[in-house]
């Protein structure tokens, strides 16, 4: 933080402050006809999947194009956002919770210009760099986490998943045709910094084998007590260990059965890593929602305990996925989302009309009783 070379006045703090912490106040980057209607809106329309209108009290509107947008953006797209909402939307443009881009334009007569631009430009590849579409009832972007771009504890890649998964709903991104709205997210490690425990369709990377020990570095490359106080399951103790030469050092011992694969060890400690080829893989799970729509808000069940990353495309994940959507397309009632469906239906069939293999991991144990996520009675529908 720095203050003018006048000096600082304890009496007035905010006097010719100069401060690069934090952004500057969202109410500053209104456009005008937002910032003249804020709290006087009369209605809003979805003309078109990915077009809006929002209408105001005093006749005055807001016509809104949502496109999709990557999670991991370059700087050379960065400013072709900016150069398009320059042009047409006198600088403004905002990012939806799910990495949507929304430009917004204040009549009707700049709608059309704004359409074609946006469809004009594409990728050397000839796919579009602004798709227009994640309105209604379809699918919109899938919320995600950094995955082995930008993270240390990934099981899964996060944007290869999430574009390999996008590639085969694409369809519905640019429609409104499923029953009700599906939300699809996707976490790359337990820890999740995404949606997954809440989606309607969810990928979760997971670890199956605990961390590995370099006993030779570790007590040189960690502080011990972090790494034994930063598991959640108490499954690390302090250790001494004799190396292959004989000599005796400080280290750790993990307790396999107590491990949950989290992570927090490796977090602490570079010397205990979790990543492992054969053991890393991805946990499908369906139903989530936040809604508090015709039911209460659930929690998202596994439904595929295991698949393994088939990179770069993972086609067991994606055919899972599709199978997934188009058996809630075919079966759902309309404004029905996908875990009311599965408990209409029952869970047994879900997993029939997906074409899902149920297994004994899948069962509820001791730890979740059955009543508190999939039965609530002894009743089973077929």
């Amino acid at each position: 933080m720095a203050f003018i070379s006048s000096g600082y006045n304890p009496d007035k703090p905010m006097e010719n402050r100069i401060t690069d912490i934090g952004p500057r106040k969202y109410d500053e980057f209104y456009p005008a006809v937002i910032a003249k209607n804020k709290g006087k809106w009369s209605h809003h329309e979805i003309l078109d999947p990915g077009v809006l209108v929002h209408v105001a009290d005093s006749g005055d509107e807001v016509y809104t194009v949502r496109v999709g947008g990557c999670r991991l953006m370059s700087t050379t797209h960065i400013n072709e956002i900016c150069d398009i909402a320059d042009k047409h939307c006198d600088g403004h443009v905002r990012f939806t919770t799910r990495n949507n881009i929304e430009f917004m334009v204040d009549s009707k007569d700049k709608l059309e210009p704004l359409k074609n631009d946006l469809k004009s430009r594409k990728f050397p590849g000839g796919s579009q760099k602004f798709p227009m579409g994640g309105t209604g009832a379809g699918i919109t972007n899938i919320v995600h986490t950094q995955g082995w771009i930008h993270c240390h504890t990934p099981a899964t890649d996060a944007s290869g998943t999430v574009k390999s998964t996008m590639d085969v709903l694409f369809d519905e991104f640019q429609n409104m045709r499923l029953p009700a709205k599906l939300r699809v997210s996707m976490a790359c490690c337990l820890n999740m910094c995404g949606a997954v425990h809440c989606s309607d369709i969810a990928i979760l990377g997971y670890h199956r084998k605990p961390p590995m020990l370099d006993h030779e570095y570790l007590d040189k490359l960690c502080e011990i007590p972090l790494a034994i106080k930063a598991c959640p399951t108490a499954a690390i103790k302090p250790s001494k260990v004799e190396l292959a030469d004989g000599t005796e050092v400080k280290s750790v011992a993990v307790k396999n059965e107590r491990c949950m694969f989290c992570g927090n060890c490796y977090t602490m400690c570079p010397s205990m890593p979790l990543a492992d080829t054969e053991g890393d893989g991805i946990v499908l799970m369906a139903g989530g929602k936040v809604s508090n729509r015709i039911s209460e808000p659930k929690f998202s069940k596994v439904v595929v305990a295991f698949l393994p990353n088939e990179m770069p495309r993972w086609p067991s994940m994606t055919k899972a996925i599709q199978n997934m959507v188009n058996a809630y397309s075919n079966g759902a009632n309309k404004y029905e989302r996908l875990g009311d469906w599965a408990e209409r239906i029952g869970w047994e069939k879900f997993f029939e009309v997906c074409e899902l293999d149920f297994t004994h991991h899948l069962i509820d144990d001791f730890r979740q009783q059955a009543y508190m996520s999939w039965r609530q009675t002894t009743q089973f529908k077929f």
